[in-house]
This record gives structure tokens, C-alpha cells and sequence, in this order.
């Protein structure tokens, strides 16, 4: 069974941005990472810059790996109101573009390289007739 999650709202998260109270929202997700500040290996600057916001963009344009997303859970103390919601970051997986241009590249050179072979081919043969 899964405990629902507690709705605060943005302005009551923007009460939260100092280092004596410091919360962020990452994916509508609420994280009270107070305790957290002298642990971040970015340092609690980085931090203390996003008090009381949406952070989610910052967060994910940092690249934190899964040992850090999975950290997240300890300190996660609820999620925003459905009204302060914003739309969730997209993440852009460059790599994956880069794979799906290679094979669209593939997809027509692969032919025309075979075509080419059967071409010299024939005309070698022809040739050596």
C-alpha cells in the first residue's frame, strides 16, 4: 500500500529558502534538503540559488546520476499542488538523436554501397569477357 503523498503549494514552498529551511521542487516532486546542503557535492550555494522554486531544469541540465535520484526518495516530503504545477522537464537524449541520424544515414548508404559492388562487379566481368 502506498502512502499519499502530502500537497504544499508553491508560495508555502517559497517560504523555504533559506539554509535553516531550504526545499526545492524537482519533477512536482517537494524535497526538504536542509540536512542535505552540507552533503552536496555542487556545495549548498548551488542549492540555496534554487530555494523555494521549480528546480527541475537545473537539476536535470547537471546530469545527477542514479545514486543521486535514488538519494532524492530520503528527503522527498511531498509533491506540489496540482495548480503550481509546471510542465515536467522533457529530457533530451542527444544520444539517442545522434543513433536515430546514423541509421537514417545507414538506411540509404547500405543500398547504394551494394549497388555500387553489382555495378563494378558486372562491369569487371564484362570486361574480363
Amino acid at each position: 500500500m502506498s502512502k499519499e503523498k502530502k500537497e504544499y503549494s508553491l508560495a508555502e514552498v517559497q517560504k523555504h529558502n533559506t539554509a535553516e529551511s531550504l526545499w526545492l521542487v524537482i519533477h512536482n516532486l517537494v524535497y526538504d534538503v536542509t540536512k542535505f546542503m552540507d552533503e552536496h557535492p555542487g556545495g549548498e550555494e548551488v542549492l540555496l540559488e534554487e530555494a523555494g522554486t521549480h528546480a527541475t531544469e537545473l537539476f536535470e541540465d547537471v546530469g545527477h546520476s542514479d545514486d543521486a535520484r535514488e538519494l532524492m526518495n530520503e528527503y522527498c516530503i511531498g509533491k506540489i499542488a496540482e495548480e503550481d504545477r509546471a510542465p515536467d522537464f522533457v529530457l533530451e537524449e542527444p544520444e539517442r538523436e545522434t543513433k536515430k541520424s546514423a541509421l537514417s544515414a545507414l538506411s540509404w548508404l547500405i543500398p547504394t554501397a551494394i549497388s555500387i559492388g553489382i555495378v563494378v562487379v558486372a562491369a569487371y566481368k564484362s570486361s574480363t569477357s
